[in-house]
């Protein structure tokens, strides 16, 4: 099965592509590396210096005018569209950028699916929680995205996946980036000073292991052109940044601090069921996630002897 992941440098299309390879699929990612890492495709390129024509990587933006040609070379049977425009601080600053590239970048590649013949495209879409959110520009622009393909499904014969997907986490996320309350929360934590972690603590959120996102992708990428539409990945659950930061410290081996005990736990207001017609539900339990996520962070982002010093 062949491929092609845009967005394939960050913390999500890594891991997808890592999971596609694994399965036997040719990959062509593209990325323009405004937040995706090279580091995070090491895996794929060994696999493609091992097995040559396995895995190609391209450095492009979505919205450039050779993405026609590249996806007519690479002749996909599905396209992953992870790449966007991240931060909605972004795009009410410069809404215009936000638009270019979650709008007009998406567009794009319905017309390079469209003439190349492809009809799956998988959406990487916002949870149902945040697409009624008409207030922020982002929102709006990745529904927008979405419309966009449900339109070309009429017009043109697509059969679209969307995915609405929650806050997602995991190994390979940018502490620093936007909305990423688990990564900053953890780095905070490992730096011995939770109180300067820059997050939203008036919410809770529901999180997703990047791992059960790349689970659905790939169970979207696979279903018949019958199941084209949206799905709602719910985990059922929202947690506060209370309780986060009492699994954080559990998985670093802390002791949780008296305050956070004493916080507001677990599951809060209720969440939407996960939809189930892809046959998907979440695998990992959230302080399994956050175990896992805390690991990988001590042992490539801090070092044990700069964790000693």
């Amino acid at each position: 099965m062949r491929s092609f992941v845009t967005g394939a440098a960050g913390f999500i299309g890594s891991t997808l592509v890592d999971r596609l390879l694994a399965e036997g699929h040719q990959v062509i990612g593209i990325d323009n590396f405004a937040v995706g890492a090279i580091t995070n495709l090491e895996n794929a390129i060994t696999c493609n210096e091992t097995r040559p024509g396995r895995f190609r990587l391209i450095s492009l933006d979505i919205q450039a005018p050779e993405l026609t040609g590249i996806v007519a070379g690479a002749n996909p049977d599905v396209i992953f569209h992870l790449a966007a425009q991240i931060d909605p601080q972004v795009a009410v600053a410069d809404p215009q950028r936000d638009a270019r590239s979650n709008i007009l970048g998406t567009i794009n590649l319905c017309e390079a699916g469209r003439r190349a013949g492809v009809r799956r495209i998988v959406y990487a879409g916002c949870g149902d929680g945040m697409r009624a959110d008409t207030v922020s520009p982002h929102m709006v622009a990745k529904r927008a995205g979405e419309m966009y393909l449900r339109a070309y499904a009429e017009m043109y014969g697509l059969a679209p996946i969307c995915l609405a997907l929650p806050t997602i986490y995991g190994p390979r996320q940018n502490s620093c980036a936007p909305d990423n309350a688990i990564a900053a929360l953890a780095a905070a934590v490992i730096d011995g000073h939770p109180e300067a972690a820059r997050v939203d603590t008036t919410r809770a959120r529901e999180y997703i292991y990047v791992d059960d996102v790349v689970e659905a992708l790939v169970r979207a990428g696979y279903a018949s052109a019958d199941d084209a539409g949206t799905y709602d990945l719910s985990t059922g659950r929202r947690t506060t940044v209370v309780e986060l930061q009492r699994l954080i410290e559990a998985a670093l081996g802390g002791h949780t601090s008296p305050d956070v005990a004493a916080g507001r736990r677990g599951e809060l207001s209720a969440t939407p069921e996960p939809d189930r017609r892809l046959g998907w539900s979440p695998a990992v339990s959230l302080s399994s996630g956050i175990e896992s996520t805390v690991r990988w962070m001590t042992e490539i982002c801090y070092p044990v002897a700069d964790l000693a010093s």
